[in-house]
């Protein structure tokens, strides 16, 4: 393909990358919703708490692990080939993950899923910048973010839409015709590229990264599952996945071509930039997903009506992230970004007024004040990594950011609701002496399996529905006020590390003026992520895209 189709053609590539990208960012927020009838032993799985969690985490930490490494295979084998690898793979995991039969296949499924996702969204950013003149550019990628800013908000209401007339795996049998067309558009329209500079794979530190994420998350989730984390089968992981990561450390600062640098980190002001980021997602990743329990659970709302109620999430963002750069170019990022995070902090403490019959605004609100902070406080986060780094490191902050995006979610899912777990199974327990010791277990793991347990006891049951309840809202407060806690202490570490007025103040707002108009959401945020997960700053999302659009551009050349 010559320069001048290229050329002519470049705005319809770039709506083949979004409708390619849109399964993958609708996916990870339309699960935020379906959990509970996954949860349901009839309609649904009937998978526990912890079978949940591995639901979300098995995507997130596939995603998180092989993100960089399938950004240099693209550069290797070929952009577009990847990308329509990636989106054959997404497709048939989604298919496998609609019509699975048990939790242990969903969770198998979804992490085939990250697989394929990780191989479609680095050759999205790398095709639009091959593709675009450096003048256009910034406009192309605005335009990227603002789709993905929509797949992020409608994903919640499609979901709720699907099942309230569908059964549970329409959410995930949706991806399958998007990704076809997205893979054939692609096959015909999009140009092939590659980097011929790019560097090696770093097939061990991928290894040593996803071993240790998963045996620590292993480890946490069973905590949460079982009546005591001091046990063997709780510690053993944890200490192992810990000391796999340690080693991954070691071995990723003694490389040529690590996949994640972590030397970076030697920088204070760096390490809290990216520390606020991680927990920005800590805090939303837990949120969304007890927050789902709640509404559907314990307040009886249906799936579409509990995706409404999320909403107003996505307007606190849209309406502040825009807002951030200046208030960044004006006050500095470190008070930025602080204020962001103190702010978040005490949305996460209001959660902890929220009872069975609270009236339902105060949520709406609670999610809005976050969504804001949110807004304010990942674009500042950004700009400091910006700020911090030499412009030809830029890709390698880009790969930093991805990464505490991402194991922040996984790792939020796996402590919080945990946590949750725990604090349920204690505060139920009095209302479950009088069970067999069979429906006692099986109605301790969760609400959804209290509920299940109560309904096949008929009338008897009822009374188990009231102390539920109140039980999960109990172990909410304590949930929500931890990860308050959490945000607040991140906040005062932004205080005293985060750089203040960035030095490249002009050449930043330079770079990143378009984004405002049109940012977004990360796409792989989460549920997944989890998966979801991953997330929706639109304005952190343009200037993440720049920073890797100037990484790609290092080496690459166009092939017709």
């Amino acid at each position: 393909m010559d320069s001048q189709t290229i050329y002519r053609r470049r705005w319809v590539i770039l709506s083949v990358l979004i409708v390619g990208l849109l399964a993958i960012v609708i996916d990870n927020t339309v699960l935020n919703v379906a959990v509970k009838t996954i949860a349901d032993p009839h309609g649904g799985l009937g998978a526990s708490q912890s079978q949940l969690e591995w639901a979300i985490n098995s995507y997130t930490l596939v995603f998180a692990g092989l993100l960089f490494t399938f950004g240099v295979v693209g550069d290797k084998v070929g952009r577009k080939r990847m990308l329509m690898i990636g989106l054959a793979l997404f497709g048939i995991a989604s298919l496998l993950s609609a019509y699975a039969q048990t939790p242990e296949q969903l969770i198998f499924a979804r992490a085939a899923m990250g697989l394929g996702g990780a191989a479609v969204m680095p050759q999205t950013l790398s095709i639009i910048s091959n593709v675009f003149e450096p003048a256009e550019r910034p406009r192309a990628i605005g335009l990227w973010a603002m789709a993905v800013g929509l797949g992020v908000a409608t994903g919640p209401v499609l979901g709720g839409l699907l099942l309230d007339h569908f059964w549970w795996g329409s959410v995930f049998l949706i991806n399958v015709p998007v990704t076809i067309v997205g893979a054939v558009l692609a096959a015909i329209l999009v140009p092939e590229s590659r980097n011929r500079e790019a560097g090696g794979i770093d097939y061990v530190g991928v290894l040593l990264s996803i071993a240790g994420l998963v045996l620590l998350v292993y480890g946490i989730v069973q905590g949460g599952d079982s009546t005591s984390w001091l046990r063997l089968g709780v510690l053993g992981p944890i200490v192992g996945g810990l000391a796999i990561l340690a080693l991954f450390a070691w071995y990723e600062a003694r490389i040529k071509h690590p996949s994640l640098d972590v030397r970076l980190f030697r920088d204070r002001r760096l390490s809290a930039s990216i520390g606020a980021i991680a927990l920005v997602f800590f805090g939303m990743g837990g949120v969304f997903f007890f927050t789902s329990f709640y509404l559907q659970n314990v307040r009886g709302y249906s799936p579409l009506a509990a995706g409404l109620l999320t909403v107003p999430f996505a307007v606190g963002q849209l309406l502040a992230s825009p807002r951030s750069a200046g208030l960044v170019q004006r006050y500095g990022a470190k008070a930025t970004g602080a204020t962001g995070l103190l702010v978040m902090a005490v949305a996460l403490a209001g959660y902890a007024t929220l009872g069975t019959a609270s009236p339902i605004w105060v949520l709406g609100v609670l999610f809005a004040i976050q969504g804001a902070a949110i807004g304010v406080a990942m674009p500042a986060a950004t700009a400091a990594v910006m700020d911090v780094l030499p412009r030809e490191r830029a890709g390698a902050g880009s790969a930093l950011t991805n990464v505490a995006r991402q194991v922040a979610v996984a790792l939020s899912v796996a402590i919080l609701g945990s946590i949750l777990a725990e604090f349920y199974r204690s505060a139920l327990s009095p209302s479950l002496a009088g069970l067999p010791a069979a429906a006692r277990s099986a109605a301790s793991s969760s609400i959804t399996a209290t509920q299940a347990v109560a309904q096949h006891l008929g009338p008897a049951g009822r009374s188990l529905l009231d102390p539920a309840n109140t039980a999960f809202v109990h172990s909410m407060h304590v949930t929500t006020l931890i990860a308050a806690l959490l945000a607040m202490t991140g906040g005062l570490v932004v205080l005293r590390w985060m750089p203040g007025r960035p030095q490249r103040a002009t050449e930043t707002v330079t770079e990143t003026a378009p984004a405002p108009a049109a940012a977004s959401a990360p796409a792989s945020a989460a549920p997944a992520s989890a998966a979801t997960l991953a997330s929706a700053d639109r304005s952190y999302e343009a200037e993440l895209a720049i920073l890797e659009e100037q990484h790609v551009l290092e080496g690459s050349d166009r092939e017709g």
